[in-house]
């Protein structure tokens, strides 16, 4: 179907930095990548700053800017509202958004509480009897290798799951010279590298076994309390001036669980971890096999077949870049790796691929609500002396 004969999706984006250049990236790449049903255009982009949202518009490729995200509620030409805010704003945009009738992308974690996560998921079914629809922007469901993990898991060859274990490790925050930001302010972020990072690989765990997690107890750290406050010049990593203020949230969170199949299952999460710069690792183990991830390579999945012979059993290392893995096919020869900013890409083609469906994008801002549980039972057992918090 040509271009000019499919339905227009306006798209419109509220905040411009880390996340807004990916999600702006990713509505850039898609159309012209895949074959979309609907016909996206990056309408316009909000920000608080006038002078800097107009330059993020041109920069980032968004055809107007505004200074109130409420604008784009009132906007015809926008269906879709793509939400990369701290945490703190999720919940009011998000609602607003879906009660006005506008489409919803929101970031991850969905909110900063579970309270907020529930009148969000009452918003997006509310929607959803309209026909208006929303997911939450956990991107990493996107990287081909863990497609290819939960297909395998779908399709029993590891068995029954016995063992997950998984951790997310970054360094950012290992010098205490660096500078505070919002991701170190509880009112903002919800929480620090449990939300954070740790909200990935909960999600990716349950994505890719197909259960939840009925239980968790855990322990939270925060070795650095205050850090200097960032100066204009200032990034996320450099010193910032001679003042300083509270680190508000955990710097490292380690807890434990059980899966609904009955799994036990290990967490870790830091942005302390000398080194590794975005090691998110998996591995889960069954009665017939194993899986292993590490996304520092991507390209990746380790595959072990209980099955075979012990004399030449092992890990296999499977390099995800054939066209029969799912996305590929769109991008490189076979061979050719993918990048990060991959994820977001195929998160687009998925999401409008729903909504010219007419159907519910997933992950759904229910299966967010499920790790916000998660994350909530985790501060409280670590506030109890690592009490067992049962779940939902």
């Amino acid at each position: 179907m040509a271009a000019a004969d499919r339905a227009r999706l306006g798209v419109g984006m509220v905040g411009y930095s880390f996340m807004g250049a990916a999600h702006s990236h990713a509505w850039r790449t898609a159309p012209r990548f895949f074959d979309l049903p609907m016909r996206t255009e990056m309408t316009a982009v909000a920000g608080r700053n006038r002078e800097k949202v107009t330059a993020a518009a041109e920069r980032l490729g968004w055809e107007s800017a505004e200074t109130d995200w409420r604008r784009l509620l009132e906007r015809d030409d926008i269906d879709l509202v793509d939400i990369c805010t701290p945490g703190s704003t999720h919940a009011e945009i998000a609602i607003a958004a879906l009660d006005a009738g506008k489409h919803v992308l929101c970031e991850k974690p969905l909110a900063n509480s579970v309270a907020e996560a529930e009148q969000m998921v009452a918003a997006a079914d509310r929607a959803a009897r309209r026909g208006v629809h929303a997911m939450v922007g956990f991107t990493y469901r996107r990287v081909p290798a863990i497609q290819l993990a939960r297909q395998l898991v779908v399709d029993g060859r590891i068995g029954e799951i016995r063992h997950v274990r998984a951790q997310y490790l970054q360094d950012w925050l290992s010098d205490p010279s660096t500078p505070l930001n919002w991701r170190l302010d509880k009112d903002k972020a919800g929480s620090g590298a449990l939300g954070d990072i740790g909200a990935h690989v909960v999600d990716l765990t349950q994505f890719v076994t197909g259960e939840l997690l009925t239980g968790v107890a855990g322990m939270l750290e925060t070795f650095v309390s205050e850090r200097p406050v960032a100066t204009e010049f200032s990034g996320l990593s450099g010193s910032g001036g001679a003042e300083t203020g509270p680190v508000t949230v955990d710097d490292a969170a380690v807890f434990f669980g059980r899966m609904s199949g009955g799994a036990m299952a290990t967490y870790e999460a830091t942005r302390y971890a000398a080194g590794r710069k975005n090691a998110i690792r998996i591995e889960i183990n069954g009665s017939a096999g194993s899986l292993a991830f590490d996304f520092e390579d991507m390209n990746v999945l380790h595959f072990y077949d209980a099955s075979e012979s012990a004399t030449t059993a092992g890990f296999r290392r499977i390099v995800v870049t054939e066209p029969e893995h799912r996305y590929i096919g769109a991008w490189w020869p076979a061979g050719h790796g993918l990048g990060y900013e991959h994820a977001f890409t195929h998160q687009v083609v998925d999401l409008v691929g729903a909504l010219a469906d007419g159907a519910d994008p997933a992950p759904s801002f229910a299966d967010g609500l499920d790790v916000q549980r998660v994350l909530d039972a985790v501060e409280r057992s670590a506030a109890e002396q690592h009490r067992w918090i049962k779940l939902p």
